[in-house]
């Protein structure tokens, strides 16, 4: 690890598990302090306390981030605990329930657009003020290959992320001015659930040009840089951590030329005069 926050107070939402927990970690070696903030109160809680263990600076909050009330006390607790805000990651979000469009209602859209979209406009609008009255802060929002691809089955998973990135553009400019940067990074095909099946595990892999499916900690280095002062001039940018999937006009399995197609090693020449074009 190389400190690169080393004297920063971080909040990361949804961090009991997954992608969360895997920057929460991350920060934390990074020299941050580190508060984690999920609805999930055992979890969240040995999470921030194996941290404690290990000699990092960390604290759990229970709270729900789609609710006012709730990221009230968040960032009362961390500015009363830690000082202030200097870094937030807004990755609490609700990923299953899965319905086509004709099986949807309204609780279930609902349900997608405070728990996704919501939840990352209050905690914005929260550490924003906390950040600008010392002229800097990062925050980082998690959106989805959704935001501006199409999921089946997952419409209202889909507009909650295109929100966000929406929300990225439009605060980056005008947080600028406080010194604030907002940035979006968009996580691939990432297993994050204990207990996927082989099958399903492979399927990603055949899917993701870089020939392996995402894990959590594939997130934590990109993070760190939109937190760090390597990205102080990033703003209002998408940052995608995805092993190429976005940029395919087609997947691997139904594409013309198939990557078990492509040359074997033992088929390509290496480079030299008599091989340049």
């Amino acid at each position: 690890m190389t400190a690169q926050l080393t004297g920063k107070v971080a909040v990361v939402t949804g961090a009991a598990r997954g992608i969360g927990l895997a920057i929460a970690r991350r920060y934390a070696a990074e020299g941050a302090k580190v508060v984690l903030s999920d609805i999930l109160a055992d979890t969240v809680e040995q999470a921030a306390a194996t941290l404690v263990g290990e000699g990092h600076e960390a604290l759990a909050v229970v709270a729900d981030a789609g609710l006012a009330a709730d990221v009230d006390a968040l960032f009362t607790t961390t500015v009363r605990t830690y000082g202030t805000v200097d870094i937030l990651v807004n990755n609490a979000a609700l990923t299953s329930d899965q319905r086509h469009f004709f099986d949807g209602d309204e609780e279930w859209w609902d349900k997608f657009l405070r728990i996704n979209l919501k939840s990352q406009y209050l905690c914005t609008d929260r550490a924003a003020r906390i950040m600008a009255h010392h002229r800097g802060g990062a925050i980082i929002n998690l959106s989805s290959g959704g935001g501006t691809r199409a999921h089946r089955g997952l419409v209202a998973y889909d507009a909650s992320k295109g929100g966000t990135e929406a929300l990225t553009r439009t605060t980056a400019i005008e947080l600028a001015p406080y010194g604030i940067r907002v940035n979006t990074l968009v996580p691939g095909l990432i297993a994050t659930f204990a207990g996927e099946s082989e099958e399903s595990l492979q399927r990603r892999h055949d899917t993701v040009p870089l020939g392996r499916g995402g894990v959590a900690d594939d997130l934590a280095g990109p993070a760190v840089f939109l937190a760090s002062a390597d990205a102080a001039y990033v703003t209002g940018s998408t940052l995608v951590v995805d092993g190429g999937v976005l940029v395919q006009q087609r997947s691997p399995q139904v594409d013309t030329l198939q990557p078990k197609d492509y040359p074997t090693l033992a088929d390509v020449v290496l480079a030299s005069p008599d091989h340049r074009g």
